[in-house]
């Protein structure tokens, strides 16, 4: 087995994007753009949601080329983008049992 957590697919994938037109953007992308904070505050997010909005408040127009280095650097997978918003999807890791 792998210790890589699989991708969302099929009614998983579908599940989280309803779940994800309840939530509001956590992480803002502004002037600074892609920067080591953005990341850290994504990090922080994904561990604490699995699911995240992130808004691009600038930079609107290179969000295409954006989100893929969103994802390729946070591990996560991209569920969907409308408009300015991406929503990132990354399973939390099953806890470790005790043996």
């Amino acid at each position: 087995m792998s210790d890589t957590p699989s991708p969302a697919s099929g009614r998983e994938l579908r599940d989280l994007k309803a779940r994800a037109q309840r939530l509001d953007p956590v992480v803002k992308i502004g002037k600074a753009g892609l920067s080591d904070a953005l990341f850290t505050a994504l990090e922080t997010a994904l561990g604490q949601h699995d699911l995240v909005k992130v808004k691009f408040d600038d930079l609107k127009e290179q969000k295409k080329e954006l989100v893929p280095q969103l994802v390729a650097r946070s591990g996560a997978q991209l569920i969907q983008r409308v408009g300015n918003v991406a929503v990132l999807f990354r399973r939390r890791p099953e806890p470790v049992k005790p043996a």
